[in-house]
Parts: structure tokens; sequence; C-alpha cells
């Protein structure tokens, strides 16, 4: 396994690779690796002869009021995990590598998509995805580019940006890589006490909660979910959000139609970690 920091070296190194016809995967991450990251790392493996990791955190796509100040980091572990997986190639810039520090003429602008969800919520947060990854993309220029389940909204957005801005890149998703007792894996989990972490799971009990009440044939799922997020609520959560989605759109949906597919998802806050997950299901 190789660490390069430069754009320079990350090029040659996967240049040297496909020249040698071999098929490069691309897993961009900001590190504080878990399970849930090694699950998308076992993904690539199985889809390409090499897999390239990043590890930047992006300070783009962080508010004002965000924790890119101490977001979880941990690059001596991160690098282990990633040995350990059989990772070809690791590429932890900076900041000045990917953006430079002279003024900036061009930024990314999204439409719809970042409406609801974690767009509606996070002002300027899915920009600033887009932006990263799209320098990522062109830095790396893998074959293709794993992507988990967790970040449903992200991963339309990124799709759509593939498709608009002409990535030869083909994207594929992961499901979501889960505790024993459901809670979807995160870095931002760390931020947990032990009596938050018991608490944790609540979320993803009340959304399937939703989902079976649905499938059982309730087509107006709005007083429930209120019913949820009001459950949540008396256990310390503060909602952000919760609600049933178009899977391409992201737009709300409060009246269903049997035998289409649709996204729920949630975020909560719990104490100071934020937490997100979905499912995705069919009516």
């Amino acid at each position: 396994m190789k660490v390069v920091k430069t754009i320079e070296e990350i090029r040659q190194e996967v240049r040297f690779l496909k020249e040698k016809g071999r098929k490069v995967a691309f897993v961009p991450t900001m590190g504080a690796l878990h399970d849930g990251h090694l699950s998308l790392i076992r993904l690539a493996r199985e889809l390409a002869d090499d897999i390239v990791v990043s590890i930047y955190v992006n300070p783009e796509q962080f508010g004002p009021n965000d924790d890119l100040d101490s977001y979880p980091s941990n690059l001596k572990d991160d690098l282990a995990f990633c040995e350990e997986e059989g990772v070809s190639l690791v590429f932890t810039p900076d900041t000045k590598i990917i953006y430079g520090d002279e003024k900036k003429y061009f930024k990314i602008e999204i439409d719809e998509l970042n409406t609801h969800l974690d767009g509606g919520s996070r002002p300027g947060y899915f920009q600033g995805i887009t932006l990263v990854v799209n320098k990522l993309f062109n830095i790396v220029e893998p074959d293709l580019a794993v992507f988990g389940q967790k970040d449903y909204q992200q991963f339309q957005i990124i799709q759509q940006m593939v498709y608009e801005f002409n990535h030869d890149i083909e994207l594929i998703m992961a499901p979501i890589k889960r505790a024993d007792d459901g809670l979807a894996l995160s870095s931002r989990n760390a931020y947990l006490n032990e009596k938050e972490r018991a608490l944790a799971p609540l979320l993803y009990q009340g959304m399937q909660r939703v989902v079976k009440a649905i499938q059982d044939g309730l087509l107006k799922p709005e007083s429930l979910l209120k019913e949820v997020q009001k459950d949540l609520e008396a256990k310390s959560f503060k909602n952000d959000y919760l609600g049933v989605f178009s899977m391409d759109k992201m737009a709300p949906v409060t009246s269903l139609q049997k035998g289409k597919r649709y996204l729920l998802a949630g975020a909560v806050y719990l104490g100071k970690a934020r937490l997100i997950d979905n499912i995705i299901f069919e009516c």
C-alpha cells in the first residue's frame, strides 16, 4: 500500500495501474474509519482490481456552527485499516493541495435536489460535497466509486453531477452498515456517551415502525411520523426531520402509491451527535 499526498503523485500512481489494465475503484472518506467505511472498501474490492481511498476532511461542507475543528481523526488507525483491507493507494492531501490558497472564482450550485432533508437543514452542505467530489474525481479518475446508502441524498446529487459534468465513472451504492442493535454506523457516533448510545437505535426502530405501517396499508403516514418524532423527543432527542421522500427528486411525499419505491429518511440530534438514517421501501 502506498500513501501519497500530492495530486501529481496520485495521478501518476493511478495512471500506472490503468496502463497495466487494472480496474480502479475509489472510496472517498473523511477518515475516522469504521466498519461502515470498511464495508465500502470490501464492496469495491469485489468490483475492481485496485482500490484508492482518500482521507480528507473537507472544510467546504461544514457550516459556521458545525464540528470541523472537533471532527474525529486518527490517521494512524485509518492507514492500518486500509492496509488490512488490501487498499492499493491512500490519498491524504491537505486543504492547500485540494483548494490552493488563491482567490476562487467558481462554485457549484444545486437546484431542487438539495431543498429538503440534509440539504434543507445544512445550507451549503451539498455544494461543498459536490465541489470536493468533483475535484477528487478529476484528480483520481477512477473507473468506479463507492458511496454508502446512509447518505442517500448525497448519492443522488453526486449521481446527477456525474451525469451533468460527464464524468466517465460508475457510481455504486453500498447498503447501510449497522451495529447489532440497528444503529447506522457513523464517525459521529463517537460523540455519544454511554446513555446516548443506548438510546440511539430508537431512531431506526421508529422508522421501522413507520415502514411496517405503510406496508400494512397506511398510505398517508403523516400522523404516524409526528407520533414517532414525539416519542423521540420524550427520550431526549431533538428532531431535525423525518419524512417520506421521492427516490429521484428528494421531494416530500404525503400520499403513497402501491407498487412504488420511496425513501423514509430522518435526522435527529442526540447530545453532541447528529444522527441520520434512511430506509428504502416499496409501498
